[in-house]
């Protein structure tokens, strides 16, 4: 008999993905009344005017929950603080408890982050923050909505249907990111000479970038070479029939995202792509992590040729990527010098050509891949047991499959970005599709690391604040490059987004960022949320004690040391050098100042009253209080470690009532009693309380650190639980 097909991992029962909305909303939460708050750098209040629309009129317009905070006795700053706390205990919830873990509970994750995104401004315009919507968005349809659960299923029949979109989000922003780095004809990407600068021109490097940085070039350039393999040339093995191609290309996705956290600080983004590089694996992959290993099932094949072929595929396809490869980047050992030559041996013209060729056909082999899916969901439904059942998987499948071609149409807008003219030949519909969901974010375009900043030097902002226009001291920043002693943070998985902006504000004319001039304005009052932001330790904050009285800002360019500085005493980790000035000096009431708060409208045109009297707002206002002296790193893992000591403690206690120590990954403890056999008359027309179709399922057992469910261990032989799939005798 044909065995069942390999089932992918089932999310629902994992707590990656709570894990990484908590992350997310908690970083948007810390940083918040001095980012958004009345007194912030970009009150929220501004982007919420009141036009006297009605209420669904202003949703569907401006998608956001924050247009119900009057109605709740809230300003919309309390509104943001209310949506954060919901957020952040939603997801640890479903951290802690996995029933939590519901379509539901994702759909209203996705709405807060939604309606914090609409007012975020420039400080939530990161590509991360899209992605973040969007896989959210598919959580939604990949997770189990357990209010309709009427019966125990391990997984249903469409949830192959559903998880495909995760690798197809997967892809897309991999190949993308990919292609972005030739197209945007940057030299150093070109040159392959972009990683020996990156590592100390990324926002907010690592001390693992100084010492990647001191790699010799050869290497470097290498690395540019593998990184295009990885991203735009294995991507096209997420698809692949044979399941070592796949898990070929998991590792290799892996590998990439491990080695930008070692030398960046990227906050979840890194793991939130190797969280939707989990669709490449089946559970019997997984199961092997978890030491669950499952027998195997026989095959209509006979196991040698079956063996061969694959094996024959999967080495000419490793052998196509090194030929190709080798050729493509003129790959040559230069053995008088003891290293790898390499160089781009294709032209721009070339390059967009191919490209042109290939980005339709990668729809249709996306397409094929999708009907796939659903022809085999479709079949398996016909293999359940029981007409009601049958038709309910039927039901579900049609529901989800219609759901799933439509993700897909209007994801091949953004998708084809990439090369216009393949955009102009997509059917009119599917644009008016995308232009209708937009503002939902629920599909985006990626593509990062378009051009390399930086080359000859890391343009920094420095502010310096004075009381007498004599004497001036630099305000030196948490996280950002500043003082050249100072070792460069670890900072992930929070993400200081103030200093994210000042790397971006670098680049640029001060003009081109009109939030740093509303940050000065709030400097000079001394606003105690904006200098949160800066230092959360006043003792830090040179001016802690009175505002200053001046403040400008200098424009530096800073470098990492090499190994050979610096060879007696400490060596510093950065040297700089002073370029010119980036924002003129001004004080309160100062005519420049004046103007661009004006040519902004950042200028508050009244002062604004709260009510006091209300508990909700007080509630909130306590809430906030408890965490201000703490810095955003310190709050999450914080908030980390409650969590695993919560499981800790559920070990414990699970394993001092059963006498039995903690199981260990891979030796779950046996069972207290072995499960009964199934009786051969079973009817599987009537199905009993927690069944697959009448049918009994085997005792599980779950290991209380981990939480990950697998047969419990039998004595004695015992006969294999009966299969949802009907045994077709062959022919």
């Amino acid at each position: 008999p044909s065995p069942p097909p390999r089932r992918p991992p089932t999310p629902r029962e994992g707590s990656a993905a709570p894990d990484l909305w908590g992350g997310f909303v908690t970083t948007v939460t810390i940083p918040f009344p001095g980012l958004y708050g009345r007194d912030g750098i970009l009150p929220a209040r501004k982007v919420l005017r009141l036009s006297g629309k009605g209420l669904w009129e202003q949703l569907r317009d401006f998608p956001t929950l924050l247009w119900l905070s009057p109605r709740l006795g809230l300003d919309t700053e309390l509104g943001m603080e209310l949506l954060c706390l919901l957020g952040v205990l939603t997801s640890f919830g479903a951290l802690l408890f996995e029933p939590l873990r519901d379509s539901l509970l994702f759909a209203l994750l996705w709405v807060l982050y939604l309606s914090l995104y609409q007012v975020g401004q420039v400080f939530l315009y990161f590509q991360w923050d899209s992605l973040l919507l969007e896989a959210g968005f598919l959580a939604v349809l990949v997770a189990p909505l357990r209010l309709l659960k009427w019966r125990s299923t391990a997984w249903r029949a469409h949830d192959g249907i559903t998880f495909w979109l995760v690798r197809w989000l997967l892809f897309r922003l991999m190949f993308a990111s990919g292609v972005v780095k030739l197209t945007s004809r940057c030299p150093t990407w070109w040159g392959l000479t972009a990683l020996t600068y990156h590592y100390e021109t990324q926002c907010i490097p690592t001390p693992g970038a100084w010492f990647a940085h001191q790699l010799p070039v050869w290497f470097q350039k290498f690395s540019v070479v593998a990184t295009y393999v990885i991203e735009i040339a294995i991507p096209l093995l997420f698809f692949a029939p044979i399941r070592r191609l796949r898990l070929f290309a998991f590792y290799s996705q892996v590998l990439l995202q491990v080695l930008i956290i070692l030398t960046g600080n990227y906050n979840f983004f890194n793991m939130l792509t190797i969280v939707l590089a989990f669709s490449l694996l089946d559970e019997e992959h997984m199961g092997h992590w978890l030491g669950r290993s499952k027998k195997r099932h026989a095959s209509t094949w006979p196991p040698s040729l079956r063996s061969l072929l694959s094996t024959l595929l999967e080495m000419s396809t490793y052998g196509f990527l090194l030929y190709w490869s080798i050729q493509y980047f003129s790959l040559e050992i230069n053995w008088e010098k003891r290293l790898l030559d390499s160089k781009v041996a294709f032209t721009y013209h070339e390059f967009t050509t191919w490209l042109r060729a290939v980005t339709l056909p990668l729809v249709g082999l996306g397409f094929l891949s999708l009907s796939w899916e659903i022809l085999s969901a479709m079949y398996r439904c016909a293999c359940v047991r029981g007409c009601f059942w049958k038709l309910w998987a039927t039901l579900q499948w049609a529901v989800f499959a219609t759901a799933t071609m439509g993700m897909f149409a209007i994801s091949l807008v953004p998708f084809t970005y990439i090369d216009y003219e393949s955009n102009g030949k997509l059917w009119p519909g599917i644009h008016q599709m995308f232009n209708a969901v937009e503002r939902f974010q629920v599909v985006n375009s990626y593509g990062l690391f378009r051009r390399m900043t930086g080359v000859g030097g890391r343009p920094e902002v420095v502010l310096e604040g004075s009381y007498d226009k004599q004497t001036w001291m630099e305000i030196e920043f948490m996280y950002k490059p500043g003082n050249v002693s100072a070792a460069p943070p670890v900072v992930t998985p929070h993400q200081p987004r103030l200093d994210w902006q000042m790397w971006f504000a670098a680049l640029a004319h001060h003009s081109s960022s009109p939030w740093f001039t509303s940050f000065v304005y709030r400097l000079l009052q001394g606003k105690k949320d904006v200098i949160r932001l800066v230092q959360v330790d006043e003792s830090q904050y040179p001016f802690s004690a009175q505002p200053p009285v001046y403040i400008r800002a200098q424009l530096y360019k800073y470098w990492f040391t090499s190994s050979t500085e610096g060879s007696e005493g400490p060596a510093p980790w950065w040297r700089r050098q002073h370029m010119q000035e980036f924002f003129p000096t001004v004080s309160l009431g100062d005519p420049t100042l004046e103007s661009l708060l004006n040519q902004h409208g950042l200028k508050d045109k009244m002062s604004l009253k709260r009510s006091a009297d209300a508990f909700l707002p007080w509630l909130l206002q306590s809430l906030r209080q408890l965490s201000r002296p703490f810095s955003g790193p310190a709050i999450l893992w914080s908030l980390y470690l409650v969590v695993a000591t919560v499981y800790l403690l559920r070990a414990l206690a699970q394993a001092a009532g059963a006498g039995l120590p903690p199981c260990r990954m891979g030796a779950p403890r046996a069972a207290a009693h072995p499960p009964l056999p199934h009786a051969k008359g079973s009817s599987s027309e009537s199905p009993s309380k927690g069944g697959r179709g009448g049918v009994q399922p085997p005792q599980v057992h779950r290991c209380p650190i981990l939480g990950a469910k697998g047969p419990a261990p039998r004595r004695g032989p015992q006969p294999d639980p009966p299969s949802p799939y009907r045994r077709v005798p062959r022919t």
